[in-house]
């Protein structure tokens, strides 16, 4: 009877969880249907618009054709008759005066006729600032456009394997070949004809392929992906987990992207002046070498410099690299020049280095009170913003926070046990001392809703992913306490692997040191 019960239990608490799922996909759905209407009002105001703007066009075009049209006209029409003021000699003026207005206009009709089309070519118009409708997002739309980014990236990417297959030796014939016929061209002086007829020829295989001819000229095989066929219908946690994916490639490929970028810019800015200066007695070297020498001699130095480099030295260096580590200078070089990311990290830590000694040189030359220990005097440097450190969670004056974690890891404390929400989560701070795990809520005042946990009483401590939608192996900490059903969540972590390792190094010693304590 009992084992019934547990198990209707179980089974009601498991349509509650199914329930609260199906809740929260439907509240992702009413967010996206929301976002799209949104865009769609919006899609439709600029369309109303663009129609207006088309209309003005129209009107506007039509005033200047009526306008050109008066014009000619005008032109066409021959001037209003006088009435006769004097003898047959006023007449014969007469006369001949309309003969010449003819006569003009006729050549400007002629001459309108034959460059009137070349003269509105040069007429001069305000521009026209159009405005570029963005398209809503769609998952259908967001995955064309990555595999449209793929083929077209697809030569680009074949292109630099097979460079870096000729210089690897990956095929021995093929750059024996090559660094033959390269290193003979340059030392005839026929360096730019042959890449100009490497151009020519593969434009010429490149018309052939798209005759339907079947070519393959690659140094590596290429191997051919399966398509996977477009679906037609997608599910919210799908487009989400889509979107997550595409996320982070961009983000990877614009990190990568501004890494080489900020290098170059740090090398010609001198933020690593001894890298810099190699650079520059470098750049001194080939102007000079420019001016003395024919260009025919520095131009055969460089290409066969450039030859035995990508041939042969970067052949040793990938294959030894150690030698490339010591010997290696564009390596070197490249490989030494910091990102802005890393200049920020460098001068934080110069600067609190710098508070470190003045505080150290501060505390040394300031004299402790009279019947207080060096420990109770370096306690109260630890404290939290609500007050000092042990009397937050009640602990003794000689429990602080290691020196890895003085500020604490923000983070979000996940009770599963609790039913209400304002129980549920709580955001706070997590600190480790010598033989406690303390959680501090920001919320409120009192220590009630903070939690301390001692680390001999955890019985499990584990990464754990909170949202199994997103990628990676997630941002929380999960602890088994015998004093709680579920594992309590420390979740939204940035720092997660670093609170993990001192969590779990620090209860490894707590627990050796006890065991071994009992043995002896």
């Amino acid at each position: 009877m009992a084992a019934g019960v547990q198990d209707y239990n179980r089974t009601e608490f498991d349509r509650l969880n199914e329930i609260k799922g199906h809740l929260e996909i439907a509240l992702l759905e009413k967010h996206f249907l929301q976002e799209e209407l949104r865009k769609l009002r919006e899609e439709t105001n600029a369309e109303m618009l663009k129609q207006e703007l088309e209309k003005e066009r129209q009107r506007r075009l039509e005033l200047e054709q009526r306008f050109q049209e008066v014009l000619k006209t005008r032109a066409e029409e021959p001037p209003p008759q006088q009435p006769p003021k004097g003898p047959a000699t006023t007449q014969t003026n007469h006369g001949s005066d309309k003969r010449s207005q003819m006569m003009r206009s006729r050549v400007q009709k002629w001459f309108y006729d034959r460059f009137g089309e070349y003269v509105e070519d040069f007429r001069f118009q305000p521009e026209e600032s159009a405005v570029e409708t963005e398209e809503p997002l769609s998952a259908r739309r967001l995955t064309e456009n990555m595999r449209r980014l793929k083929r077209g990236a697809k030569p680009v990417t074949s292109f630099v394997k097979n460079l870096s297959a000729l210089s690897d030796w990956y095929s021995i014939y093929t750059s024996a070949i090559a660094f033959i016929v390269y290193m003979n061209a340059v030392w005839h002086g026929w360096a730019i004809p042959m890449f100009l007829f490497l151009a020519i020829l593969r434009l010429s295989l490149n018309y052939l392929i798209a005759r339907g001819w079947r070519i393959q000229w690659s140094i590596v095989p290429e191997v051919s992906e399966v398509a996977e066929p477009p679906k037609e219908d997608l599910t919210v946690s799908e487009k989400f987990q889509l979107v997550l994916d595409v996320a982070q490639k961009a983000q990877n490929l614009f990190g990568k992207m501004a890494d080489i970028l900020e290098k170059i810019k740090n090398l010609f800015m001198w933020v690593q002046p001894e890298i810099t200066q190699k650079l520059y007695i470098a750049l001194w070297a080939v102007f000079l070498a420019s001016c003395f020498f024919p260009y025919r001699i520095v131009g055969l130095m460089m290409g066969l410099y450039a030859g035995i480099k990508f041939f042969l030295i970067d052949f040793i260096f990938k294959r030894c690299p150690r030698l490339r580590a010591k010997y290696d200078t564009p390596y070197i070089i490249w490989t030494n020049l910091p990102t802005d990311p890393q200049l920020k990290e460098r001068s934080a830590a110069a600067v609190t280095r710098r508070l470190q000694t003045t505080s150290s040189r501060s505390y040394v030359g300031t004299s402790t009170p009279a019947g207080v220990s060096r420990d109770e005097d370096t306690g109260r440097f630890h404290g939290t913003k609500k007050g000092n450190f042990h009397e937050i969670f009640n602990l003794t004056e000689n429990e602080r926070p290691l020196p890895v974690c003085e500020n604490g890891w923000r983070c979000c404390l996940i009770n599963r046990d609790r039913k209400m929400p304002t129980d549920y989560i709580r955001n706070g701070v997590l600190y480790v001392t010598e033989n406690y795990l303390c959680f501090e809520s920001s919320k409120s005042g009192s220590s009630k809703r903070n939690k301390v946990i001692k680390l001999m009483d955890i019985t499990d401590i584990q990464k754990y992913k909170v949202l199994s939608v997103l990628p990676g192996s997630g941002m929380g900490i999960a602890v088994s306490t015998p004093s709680t059903q579920k594992p309590l969540v420390f979740g939204a972590m940035v720092h997660r692997d670093e609170a993990f390792e001192t969590i779990f190094s620090q209860y490894v010693k707590i627990t050796s040191a006890a065991a071994s304590s009992s043995d002896s």
